[in-house]
């Protein structure tokens, strides 16, 4: 007798997501569904995430820079200007999550992937050995002061605000938290 294979392990993304919106629409199953995506997006871990963040900076390969900048077709592209922009596109995901909490009014969980950003920008400026880094310059430093200020613009909690910034303040005296 031939068993039957799991189609769920089988579809795509693009088909898993039809399958949930068609579920979805039976109340109970979307209240279901709305709590589980709550517990997904609402699960940040500071450490986790910066971890994440130090990974994904550590990883961008200098290289990069040296063949996307200099002379092109186009004019020149700096350096310089060029590291920032591949530092900032690898902390964009992270970013997205960030906002995404706070969309979702999930203080918590915001403060906690700021702080977690934060830590792992923090850690690739003083931890990583990467060539890359000679190019970002001030990126960490400015990035994480940017990314600071916009979270603090969403966030009206006086306690997380101070809360935060004696993080960064612990991060730059050094003191791994």
């Amino acid at each position: 007798m031939m068993r039957k294979k799991d189609i769920l392990a089988t579809i795509s993304p693009a088909e898993a997501s039809a399958v949930l919106n068609e579920l979805a629409k039976d109340p109970q199953i979307r209240k279901r569904a709305e709590e589980i995506a709550l517990a997904v997006v609402g699960d940040v871990n500071i450490d986790a995430v910066a971890e994440d963040v130090f990974y994904e900076l550590d990883s961008i390969a200098v290289e990069d820079v040296w063949d996307n900048s200099g002379a092109t077709r186009a004019g020149y592209v700096e350096p310089g200007e060029y590291a920032w922009q591949l530092f900032e596109n690898a902390l964009q995901p992270f970013e997205e999550h960030l906002e995404r909490c706070q969309s979702l009014s999930l203080v918590k969980q915001a403060k906690h992937q700021c702080m977690g950003i934060l830590k792992g920008i923090w850690r690739f400026e003083v931890e990583s050995k990467s060539e890359f880094k000679d190019w970002a310059g001030d990126a960490p430093g400015e990035n994480m002061v940017r990314l600071f200020e916009e979270w603090k613009k969403k966030s009206n909690n006086p306690k997380d605000i101070e809360e935060v910034k004696r993080f960064m303040d612990s991060l730059s005296r050094g003191k791994i938290v």
